[in-house]
This record gives structure tokens, sequence and C-alpha cells, in this order.
């Protein structure tokens, strides 16, 4: 099995609502995501897939979150902005578009150096 792992940054601020505390209020990040894609097959150039368009993948996701207030965009208007839930949502916004071939084994997102979420389907 081979693993191919890209990452990106993007800064968008959020509110948790329902914790009690700090980070209830609104504050904001430099997200980082990183996104795993992993397959059993090299193409003829020994390629999984191409970083450059997996970059691409993940760019049409952040670029809808990038320099915006997440609690403002669905489906996080409804769904508490957590790091989790962004991962989630990078899964599953990106998952569909890689060829049958290629599986996106997991999404992380930092909220910090120090900090981050994973979403792995089982």
């Amino acid at each position: 099995m081979f693993e191919v792992t890209v990452e990106e940054t993007f800064a968008a601020g959020h509110a948790l609502r329902g914790y009690r505390g700090k980070c209830e209020n609104v504050h904001g990040h430099n997200y980082r995501v990183q996104l795993t894609m992993e397959g059993a097959e090299l193409d003829g150039i020994g390629l999984l897939v191409d970083f450059v368009e997996v970059k691409k993948l993940i760019h049409t996701v952040v670029e809808y979150l990038d320099h915006r207030f997440i609690n403002d965009l669905p489906p996080f208007d409804t769904l508490n902005p957590s790091a989790e839930n962004l991962a989630k949502y990078f899964y599953d916004e990106i998952s569909p578009r890689l060829t049958p071939a290629i599986r996106l084994r997991q999404a992380r997102i930092w909220e910090t150096d120090v900090t981050s979420a994973t979403y792995r389907p089982l």
C-alpha cells in the first residue's frame, strides 16, 4: 500500500456553540489541513496521485473557508465548527472527487501547532 500526504493552510474564525469557556467567543486560527491518500497501485510513471492535483482539490475547500467566519457557512451554520467536524468536512468534500483506485485514508486539521483532530472512516 502506498500513501501520499499533502498539506495546506488557511486562516478563519469560528465560535464553538455550547462550549463553556473562551472558545465559545469568536476567535481565529491559522489552520493546517493534511490529507493522506492511499492506494495499492502506482500509475505508469510511478505516482499514486499527483501532488499538484491533490493540492487543487484541497484548495477548492480551502477557498470556501479561508478568511471567513466559519459559523456563517453551511453546514457550519448549524453544525458546530470544531476541528473534528472540519476534518470530517474535508474528508466528505474531497473523498468523492478521487478516482476509484485512490482512497482518502484520513483528514487532519490543526488549530494550533500542537493541537489537531483527525477524521478516519472505519
